[in-house]
C-alpha cells in the first residue's frame, strides 16, 4: 500500500500484477501541488512488460506537465501513444481554492465521487476505447466537493459490485481502501486509489 496524506487529501493506493508476471500492465500517478492534487490510472492493453511500457507513458507526461488541463495532458499521452499497444487512462484532478474535481477517461478506468453533504454518488461515463495514438473525442467533466467526500479510481482488475453502498458505509479513505481489498479476487493485473478530499 502506497500512501498520500497532508491536510487537503488523503490517498491510499493498491496494485498488483497478473499471476505468473513480475510486473503489472497498470501504472498509477499522484501529485499534490499547493492548488491542486492530480492522480491517475493507466491500464496498458494486455499484461506484462508490453503492457506496462504503453502505461508509463502517462506519469512520465503528468509530472513534466502536471499544471496543464486534463484535456491537455490526455491529448499529450495519447500522442505519445504512438506506434505503442495502447492504453486505457483516466486522470483526475481537485483544485483545492474552488473545491472542484474535475475528470476524463478514455477506456474501462472506473471513477466514483461520493458526496457525503448530499448523499450524491457521481459515476461518470467514461468514453469508450483506448489511447493509442490516433484522434479522440475528449471530454473532461467537473464536480463541487466538500470536506470529507471520498473518491475511488480503479482499473478493470477491481470488480466492485455495490461502490455506493461501500462509500457510504466508510468512515474515511483507509476504510474505504479496506473494503475494496476484501473483495478483490486477485490473479490479474488490478490498481485502485481510495481517497478522501479534506477541504
Amino acid at each position: 500500500m502506497k500512501t498520500v496524506k497532508d491536510d487537503r487529501v488523503e490517498a491510499y493506493i493498491y496494485q498488483e500484477a497478473k499471476e505468473g508476471n513480475s510486473e503489472s500492465g497498470d501504472v498509477y500517478f499522484t501529485f499534490v501541488h499547493e492548488d491542486y492534487f492530480l492522480c491517475a490510472i493507466a491500464d496498458g492493453l494486455g499484461n506484462g512488460p508490453i503492457a506496462r511500457e504503453s502505461a508509463e507513458v502517462v506519469p512520465e507526461i503528468l509530472e513534466r506537465h502536471h499544471d496543464e488541463s486534463i484535456d491537455q495532458l490526455l491529448s499529450r499521452c495519447n500522442m505519445h501513444m504512438h506506434q505503442k499497444r495502447g492504453a486505457a487512462v483516466a486522470i483526475i484532478k481537485a483544485y483545492f481554492k474552488t473545491s472542484r474535481i474535475e475528470y476524463s477517461c478514455v477506456g474501462n478506468v472506473r471513477f466514483y465521487l461520493y458526496r457525503r453533504s448530499d448523499d450524491k454518488m457521481i459515476y461518470p461515463l467514461p468514453v469508450m476505447g483506448y489511447l493509442s495514438g490516433r484522434p479522440q473525442k475528449l471530454k473532461t467533466q467537473g464536480y463541487d466537493y466538500g470536506p470529507g467526500d471520498l473518491f475511488l479510481l480503479h482499473s478493470d482488475g477491481v470488480d466492485i459490485r455495490s461502490p455506493k453502498a461501500f462509500m457510504q458505509s466508510s468512515t474515511g479513505a483507509y476504510d474505504l481502501y479496506k473494503k475494496v481489498f476484501e473483495t478483490l479476487e486477485h490473479g490479474d493485473d488490478a490498481t485502485y486509489i481510495a481517497g478522501s478530499l479534506l477541504r
